[in-house]
């Protein structure tokens, strides 16, 4: 039986495609009622930059105990809720980058006007940000990931 491997990079490709073609639908269907593109708030940004800051640090320490560093403060539980949390900002990360290309994809045809260049590149900014907590998430995923023992063969079993 192969364990478990984890996120997988075709699967973050395929959340942030399906959510750049939902956003892209949605929000062309708000811009044809009248309504305009929200803004992107600086809010978003400094928070994505935190998660993914936060996530590398907890792997990283999660990274030192599994390569045999002792640190009482890294239980098992704890590992494995970085991991999670690592998944999880992996995934949000990539649907984040959907929504902001979405976003970027739909004030395009108005780049002439210098308001709205402006707010293309805020967008691409986060766009960016969200990319950036993806690959830290699928980093410290593979930083949690236990090496095989030694005393197992390639399939996983016991040798004996």
């Amino acid at each position: 039986m192969r364990p478990h491997s984890g996120i997988r990079a075709t699967t973050l490709v395929l959340a942030a495609v399906a959510m750049t073609v939902l956003a892209w639908l949605l929000l062309r269907w708000l811009a044809s009622g009248g309504s305009s593109v929200p803004d992107p708030g600086w809010v978003g940004g400094v928070a994505m930059v935190f998660l993914g800051a936060a996530l590398l640090v907890g792997g990283w320490q999660v990274r030192k105990v599994r390569d045999g560093l002792p640190n009482p403060a890294i239980t098992p539980l704890r590992a494995a809720r970085t991991l999670v949390l690592a998944q999880a900002g992996a995934l949000t990360g990539s649907v984040l980058v959907g929504w902001y290309v979405a976003n970027v994809l739909v004030l395009l045809p108005d780049a002439d006007v210098e308001s709205q260049l402006a707010r293309i590149w805020a967008f691409g900014v986060h766009a960016v940000i969200a990319l950036l907590l993806a690959v830290a998430g699928m980093v410290v995923q593979s930083w949690c990931r236990l090496r095989p023992r030694d005393d197992e063969d390639e399939n996983g079993s016991d040798r004996t």
